[in-house]
């Protein structure tokens, strides 16, 4: 429209100049002035709509797994517009692990009109792309251990970060600390997706070694604790994915399982800070950077690039709760590139 009205105007002008002596190459060059000026503002308002970005952070619920990937993508979207001298604008939504309330807010999002939505955990990330599918703004979510599982695949507009646990790894820990075990507590909720790969692969490997297990779900932190106290007495040790119900009750679960006397391996470091014994995973922090480079390459490039599954392989242990459970983890240091030690957050 804007080119259309200089070109009305050149041609207005072609005919007035001619009345007072101007050549028609004159007019002509006019006109394309004209041209030239208007592209020229076009593209002053598309590099400066390009220099500027809404992204919406949906956090599934409060918990320390969650709130430190969410630190991480903030600190790094701050960094990178910094660097690159551009606008970030981003808000915070959080849907209390309700899947309505994340509808909800996926509607506003979608009708508010942001760039690019990053949602934290698995029904975040469930309930963002349903609500982005007519528009199909860019969702990059964060902390999805199975995202085939979890249907976020082969989506156009979908992508993220996996911090798919290695299972194995955890269990080859438990024995090698502790080679007498006789029953494995696993301890999940069953409505948590990123739970079920790692669970069925616990009872596979315990089953290949004849080790009998006792399985406790819950979906709330009242039901997630009596299933932890129950396990009290009847195992030797207990095992959790990276499950985000579990992770909001882990300082509580941490406390009864080790006054108890018993081991709690687990999905995340975000659980061995709470409280728990130690963790073969992903480190948070730098999930919560990647996904936010990876938003920004795609709100800038228009590429959505299949999902990035983070290196794992550091070993994180509760120097306090080790001590309170008298086990010498030295055996550690020949399973991983990396051992981490923490003590317990306040």
């Amino acid at each position: 429209m804007k080119k259309f009205v200089a070109v009305l105007s050149a041609a207005a002008m072609m005919t007035s100049l001619a009345a007072c002596g101007y050549t028609a190459d004159t007019a002509n060059t006019a006109a394309s002035s004209a041209e030239t000026t208007a592209s020229a503002a076009e593209s002053t308002a598309d590099t400066a709509a390009a220099d500027s970005y809404k992204v919406a952070i949906v956090q599934q619920l409060d918990h320390a797994s969650l709130d430190e990937i969410r630190v991480a993508i903030e600190k790094e979207l701050d960094a990178k517009a910094a660097e690159k001298g551009i606008t970030i604008e981003y808000k915070d939504f959080n849907g209390q692990n309700d899947a309505t309330t994340l509808n909800q807010i996926g509607t506003q999002v979608v009708a508010d009109g942001y760039d690019a939505i990053i949602p934290i955990a698995t029904l975040a990330a469930q309930c963002m792309t349903t609500a982005a599918e007519s528009t199909k703004t860019p969702v990059i979510y964060a902390a999805i251990s199975d995202p085939a599982a979890a249907d976020l695949t082969d989506i156009d507009y979908v992508t993220g970060t996996s911090d798919a646990l290695n299972t194995q790894s955890i269990m080859d820990m438990m024995f090698a600390v502790q080679p007498d075990i006789q029953t494995v507590g696993l301890l999940y909720s069953n409505s948590e997706a990123n739970s079920t790969t790692p669970i069925a692969e616990a009872k596979a490997y315990l089953d290949a070694k004849g080790i009998a297990y006792v399985e406790k779900t819950g979906n709330t932190n009242d039901e997630i604790m009596t299933a932890a106290s129950s396990m009290v007495g009847q195992v030797d040790a207990v095992f959790t994915p990276t499950d985000n119900v579990v992770m909001a009750a882990a300082a509580a679960v941490s406390e009864t399982l080790t006054k108890g006397g018993i081991p709690f391996y687990t999905g995340a470091d975000s659980f061995v800070t709470a409280g728990a014994f130690a963790t073969c995973g992903v480190n948070y922090t730098e999930l919560g950077t990647y996904t936010a480079d990876m938003a920004l390459d795609i709100l800038e490039t228009g590429v959505v690039p299949a999902y990035h599954i983070m290196d794992g392989g550091i070993i994180t242990v509760n120097t306090e709760t080790a001590a309170a459970l008298g086990i010498d983890y030295s055996a550690f240091n020949d399973l991983a590139g990396q051992v981490v030690e923490v003590t317990t957050a306040e």
